[in-house]
């Protein structure tokens, strides 16, 4: 098996909410919308995130847990310091509940928001190599 990862699919209360945050607040173009069931974003050159409806996820996987915070975090990361500030101000315009960036002991300046179904986003700069690698040609924001 390759290490690869073509599909995340995060498990939602609400598909409503996470529409109207992502598509409306953010202005993210959906790649596949089913009203009630999922919605779906192309996020890299073979990578899709999906937003999938509890109760449709529910019929397939079977009972969904919730409770406290998802032991996992999402990141985008940015060309430079000043990218990772305006990305924080567009999700919080878009209503997220955000905290605002630093510098990071790694050496790095990052910040993190909430979507609306509970979901962390890191907004990062990482310096050297590593940006290089996860960040496109121009500084992507």
């Amino acid at each position: 098996m390759d290490p690869r990862v073509s599909l995340i699919t995060l498990v939602v209360a609400d598909l409503s909410a996470a529409r109207r945050f992502y598509v409306d607040g953010l202005g993210w173009e959906p790649l596949f919308d089913v009203p009630d069931q999922v919605l779906m974003f192309r996020t890299g050159e073979r990578l899709v995130l999906s937003w999938w409806d509890e109760r449709a996820a529910a019929r397939e996987i079977g009972p969904v847990t919730r409770g406290g915070t998802p032991p996992l975090t999402l990141a985008h990361n940015v060309g430079s310091p000043g990218a990772v500030d305006a990305v924080l101000d567009a999700a919080h315009r878009a209503g997220a509940d955000v905290r605002p960036a630093t510098e990071r002991d790694w050496g790095g300046y990052s910040g993190y928001f909430t979507d609306p179904n509970g979901f962390w986003w890191e907004v990062a700069h990482a310096p050297g190599e590593l940006s290089e690698f996860l960040v496109p040609p121009g500084g992507g924001a």
